[in-house]
C-alpha cells in the first residue's frame, strides 16, 4: 500500500531540484493566436510546453487555472472558510501521492508539469492586480501533477454511505468512418463531448495545438486548470475522442473488526492494524486562520470509508494513487499508428471511457476503456459492501487490456458510441454479454445512440462535410415512437377548443427542435407530464412510460408506444395549460422560449435532451424572464478527416475562447454554433500563418 508519510526528505529535494533546474524560460516558447483566440504553442522542450498552455489558459480564464491548483493541494480551506474542509482533507492525501510518485513520471512530463507551475507563478507575479492579494505564487511540480490523481473513489463512496444512510443527462458522441464508407477514400473522426456549460472545476472545454517539433504535433481539446485532462484531438497521424463509460472500477469490501483490538481487523487469520493518518488542515476563520484535524485510516486493500456494527468499510479501487493520466495522455498525443497508440492505453492509467479512434492508415477502432478488476464474484454495486474475510475475497488483478471489448476495423466501416454500452457499437459486430462477466455492463440503447447508428448508416459513403451536416440533425426521435398513439389517445375523447387544435399541431409537427420548428415545446412539456405523473425514479418511470420496453432482439426500434394512454391524455392538458401560461400561448415556435445567451447575444438555438432522442444534444436552465437558456451538452464538436498530406478538420467551441467579457473571444462563436457551422482548423504551418491574429512570448507586452 501508498503511505502517507513522504519519501525520504533527500529524495525529495532531488527531485524538486531536478523539476527545477528544467524550469522553462518565456524565450523557449511562442504563442501563436489565430482566428477565434485559439493558441498555437510552439515549444523546444516540453518544459517550455507546459509553460506556454498554462500561460495561455491564464489570459483566457484567469484565476480558475490559480484556484485549481490550491484545490489540487489541498488548501481551499485556508482561503474560502471551513466548507472546503472536507475537500482539502481528500486532495491533502491525494497530492501525497503525487510527491512520492513524481519521480516514477517519465522525464518529458515532469518537465511539463514543471513548466505549468512555474508559468502560474510567473503570470501571478506580472499580473498582481488581476489576482487576490493572498494569491499563492509558489507552485510546485508537484501540485501539477496532483491535479488529476482520483477521479472514481469519491462518487463511489458518497454513493455507499448515502445507501448506509438510508437523469441527469450528460454524455458525448463519438464517430468513426473507415475509408469504405467515404467519399473522399480517408478515415474521418468525429467528437462530441458534452457537459455543463457553467459549474465545476473542469468543465469548460479549451481549444488548443500543441507542438514540440519532432515530438508531439497534437490539436484538441483541454480542460481549464489542466495541463492534460480527458483530451481529444488528432495529430498528423490519427486522432480519438472520448465518451464516458461508467465503469464498474471500485469494490466496497465488509471487513470483521477485532473484538479485542477496535482499529484492527480481522485477514486471512491474523489481526492486522489500521493505519492512521492525522491531517491538520487549515481553515479562513474570520480574519485569523484556524485549525481542525481530520483522522483518516488506511489499509492495505485500500482506504476506509466508514465503520460500524462491527465492520470496517474499505474501498478498492484501480485508480487509489494513479499519477500517471497526464503521461498517458502525452504519450496517447505522441503515437503514430494504432499499435504504438494502443501501447500508450495498456500502460492502465486512464481507468475508464470509450475511445473511438480513426487514424491516416484507414484503421478505425474502438475500445470499452476500463480498469476493470478480475472480481472473484459478482460486484457488489454502488450499494451493498461485499464481505472480506481472506485473500481469496478480494481482487488482485485487472482485466488485461487485449480482452476488454474492442471492435477493429468492422463490416460496415463504421463505429458510434453516444455513452450506451459497447454491444451495439456497429449493429454488423455486435459484441455478446455472454463473452464477459456480469459486472460488464448489460446491454442497452438509448434513443440518441438509436439515432445516431440511423444517421451514420443512412448514407453510402459520407464526406467530411456530410459528418458536420448529420451531426446537426434537429431530429427528437421520441417523436417517432410515441406520437401516434398521444394523436390517438387524445383525439379518443373528442376534443374541442384549444386541446383540439394543439393536438392537430403535434400531429403536423416536423418532429424536430430548430429553432423555427412549431410543436416540439408542448410536445416536451407533455412528456415531462407524462413521466412526472408516475411514481419511482427516472429510470423506474422512463421504463414503465412505453408500452413496449427496449429490448436487445429489437435494439433500434424500441421502446415504442404509450403505456398508459389516460395517464397521456392528462399529460397533455396540463402541458398544454403549462405553456400557455408560461409563453402567453401554447404554438410557440422551439426558438422563441429556447435560446443561447453569451455576451450581448442572445439568439435562438435548437438542441434537446439525449433522453428524449436528440443528436444535437442541449439541456437548459430557466432564466429570469421564463425562458430556457442553454447551459450543458454541445459545446465542443471537431470533425477531422485523416489524408496522406495532412489531416482537414473543423471545429467550433460554443461558448468561446475567452471567459473575459471583454474579450473579442469571448462570444464570437455563439452564432456559428447556433446555425450548425464549424470553422476550418489551423494546423499546419501554411495555415497558422493564413490565420494568425498575433504571435508574442509570454510575458512580452
Amino acid at each position: 500500500m501508498r503511505h502517507a508519510t513522504l519519501m525520504p526528505v533527500l529524495s525529495v529535494l532531488l527531485t524538486v531540484n531536478a523539476a527545477a533546474a528544467q524550469s522553462p524560460h518565456p524565450e523557449r516558447v511562442e504563442i501563436r493566436r489565430t482566428a477565434y483566440g485559439v493558441p498555437h504553442i510552439l515549444a523546444r522542450d516540453f518544459g517550455a510546453l507546459g509553460y506556454g498552455l498554462a500561460w495561455v489558459q491564464l489570459e483566457d480564464f484567469g484565476f480558475r487555472v490559480v484556484a485549481n491548483l490550491i484545490r489540487g493541494r489541498g488548501e481551499l480551506a485556508r482561503y474560502y472558510g471551513r466548507d472546503s474542509i472536507e475537500s482539502d482533507a481528500h486532495f491533502r492525501q491525494t497530492h501525497q501521492f503525487a510527491v512520492e510518485g513524481f519521480h516514477r513520471l517519465d522525464r518529458d512530463t515532469r518537465d511539463l508539469l514543471a513548466g505549468w507551475a512555474a508559468a502560474v507563478n510567473r503570470y501571478v507575479e506580472l499580473h498582481a492586480g488581476a489576482f487576490p492579494d493572498w494569491t499563492p505564487r509558489d507552485f510546485t511540480a508537484h501540485d501539477a501533477a496532483a491535479l488529476w490523481v482520483d477521479e472514481t473513489i469519491e462518487p463511489k463512496v458518497g454513493a455507499f454511505r448515502r445507501s448506509r444512510e438510508a437523469g441527469r443527462d450528460v454524455g458525448s458522441n463519438a464517430w468513426a468512418f473507415a475509408p469504405s464508407r467515404t467519399t473522399s477514400g480517408r478515415a474521418i473522426l468525429l467528437r462530441n463531448p458534452h457537459l455543463s456549460w457553467e459549474q465545476g472545476w473542469d468543465n469548460r472545454y479549451y481549444e488548443a495545438h500543441i507542438t514540440v517539433p519532432g515530438a508531439v504535433n497534437f490539436y484538441g481539446d483541454f480542460r481549464i486548470g489542466f495541463p492534460m485532462y480527458f483530451n481529444g484531438g488528432f495529430n498528423e497521424s490519427l486522432g480519438w475522442a472520448t465518451t464516458n463509460n461508467d465503469a464498474d472500477l471500485e469494490e466496497i469490501y465488509a471487513l470483521d473488526v477485532d473484538p479485542n483490538h477496535a482499529d484492527h481487523y480481522l485477514f486471512d487469520g491474523a489481526s492486522v492494524p489500521l493505519e492512521r493518518i492525522e491531517l491538520a488542515l487549515e481553515w479562513k476563520n474570520g480574519a485569523g486562520i484556524s485549525t481542525e484535524t481530520r483522522e483518516i485510516w488506511r489499509t492495505p486493500l485500500g482506504p476506509v470509508v466508514d465503520r460500524g456494527e462491527g465492520k470496517i468499510y474499505v474501498v478498492r479501487s484501480p485508480e487509489w494513487g494513479e499519477i500517471r493520466k497526464t503521461e498517458q495522455f502525452l504519450r496517447m498525443m505522441r503515437a503514430r499508428s494504432l499499435d504504438e497508440w494502443q501501447a500508450a492505453l495498456a500502460m492502465r492509467a486512464h481507468v475508464e471511457q470509450n475511445l473511438t479512434y480513426a487514424d491516416r492508415a484507414g484503421n478505425i477502432f474502438y475500445v470499452w476503456n476500463a480498469a476493470i478488476p478480475r472480481r472473484p464474484g459478482l460486484s457488489g454495486g454502488d450499494t451493498a459492501a461485499l464481505a472480506a474475510r481472506t485473500s481469496d475475497d478480494v481482487w488482485t488483478e485487472l482485466w488485461p487490456f487485449d480482452s476488454l471489448p474492442q471492435v477493429e476495423n468492422p463490416p460496415g466501416g463504421y463505429l458510434q458510441n453516444a455513452n450506451d454500452p459497447y454491444h451495439f457499437t456497429n449493429l454488423n459486430a455486435v459484441l455478446d454479454s455472454a463473452r464477459w462477466p456480469g459486472y460488464f455492463p448489460r446491454p442497452a440503447l438509448g434513443l440518441r445512440s438509436q439515432l445516431a447508428l440511423r444517421l451514420v448508416t443512412q448514407q453510402k459513403k459520407v464526406s467530411l462535410e456530410d459528418v458536420i451536416r448529420l451531426k446537426h440533425d434537429m431530429r427528437m426521435l421520441l417523436t417517432e415512437r410515441v406520437r401516434d398513439d398521444l394523436v390517438a389517445a387524445v383525439r379518443a375523447t373528442a376534443p374541442t377548443g384549444e386541446v383540439a387544435e394543439a393536438i392537430a399541431l403535434i400531429e403536423r409537427w416536423d418532429g424536430t427542435v430548430a429553432p423555427d420548428s412549431r410543436g416540439g415545446t408542448l410536445f416536451e412539456a407533455w412528456f415531462r407530464q407524462y413521466l412526472a405523473a408516475d411514481s419511482g425514479g427516472f429510470d423506474r418511470r422512463w421504463s414503465r412510460a412505453f408500452r413496449v420496453p427496449w429490448t436487445p432482439a429489437e435494439p433500434i426500434t424500441t421502446p415504442r408506444g404509450l403505456a398508459d394512454p389516460g395517464r397521456a391524455v392528462a399529460a397533455f392538458r396540463r402541458a398544454l395549460d403549462e405553456v400557455k401560461t408560461d409563453f402567453g400561448r401554447w404554438d410557440v415556435a422551439w426558438g422563441e422560449v429556447h435560446r443561447m445567451r453569451r455576451g450581448e447575444l442572445d439568439l435562438p438555438v435548437g438542441g434537446c435532451g439525449g433522453q428524449l432522442g436528440c443528436f444535437r444534444v442541449l439541456g437548459y436552465r430557466p432564466s429570469a424572464d421564463s425562458l430556457w437558456v442553454a447551459n450543458r451538452g454541445d459545446a465542443w464538436i471537431l470533425a477531422v478527416e485523416f489524408g496522406r498530406e495532412g489531416p482537414r478538420a473543423f471545429s467550433v467551441l460554443a461558448y468561446g475562447q475567452s471567459d473575459d467579457p471583454a474579450s473579442p473571444h469571448f462570444a464570437d462563436q455563439a452564432t456559428m454554433f447556433v446555425r450548425g457551422e464549424l470553422k476550418r482548423v489551423a494546423f499546419t504551418e501554411a495555415e497558422i500563418a493564413r490565420d494568425l491574429e498575433r504571435r508574442y512570448r509570454p510575458g512580452e507586452r
